[in-house]
């Protein structure tokens, strides 16, 4: 049987993305091998550009070409409103509906103890400080209806829940354990429209 070390960090390096198993991996590392070797070697300096201009925002920790970011710096958004969301992927999705117009907190984690990720790692601290200085009148939690989303739900509610600020999160329709970005644009419409409070 054929082996190649190389050929299997490839195929495990590739396996490391979300929604791809070893068969896909091992698909896509034939195809970048069949390809012209200058196709292979394009995208990589596509992705470590990429990856080097990238960085989070001081102030949301949204992954942006800038610090801040465009949303942050934007005179145009409403900043009585805060969404919070779990990765940088998900305010795109959220944007792409053209339904919300205020700021974002990207958590980077769910609260996820046997994965180890806390308060700490789910940026609480720094999430705290946002809204103190932000003074929003509703905080939307736009977090995937799983139990760790509920767990991460239940957690910023403790926090919040004498602050006065409203609470609000997606409505029913999300499937139970689904991301954000496998819902279609009208269920998550739906969703946002009918948020309600925590």
């Amino acid at each position: 049987m054929y082996h190649s070390d190389n050929l299997d960090k490839l195929v495990e390096s590739l396996a490391r993305f979300p929604g791809i198993g070893k068969k896909t991996a091992q698909r896509l590392a034939w195809h970048l091998l069949g390809q012209d070797k200058s196709f292979a070697f394009e995208l990589s300096e596509t992705i470590k550009t990429t990856v080097e201009a990238f960085k989070p925002c001081s102030l949301c920790l949204m992954i942006a070409e800038s610090d801040p970011c465009p949303i942050c710096s934007s005179i145009e958004r409403n900043r009585d409103l805060l969404c919070i969301v779990e990765h940088s992927a998900d305010i795109q999705i959220i944007e792409n509906m053209n339904e919300y117009h205020g700021l974002y907190f990207v958590l980077g984690h769910l609260l996820s103890p046997i994965d180890g990720f806390g308060p700490n790692e789910i940026n609480s601290e720094s999430l705290k400080a946002r809204i103190s200085e932000l003074k929003p009148q509703e905080i939307i939690l736009a977090l995937k209806p799983s139990s760790e989303g509920e767990a991460t739900i239940h957690f910023i509610w403790e926090i919040l829940r004498d602050s006065g600020i409203r609470i609000t999160r997606l409505s029913t329709g999300l499937p139970f354990g689904g991301d954000l970005e496998y819902s279609s644009s009208n269920t998550l419409r739906s969703a946002w429209t009918r948020r309600f409070s925590v």
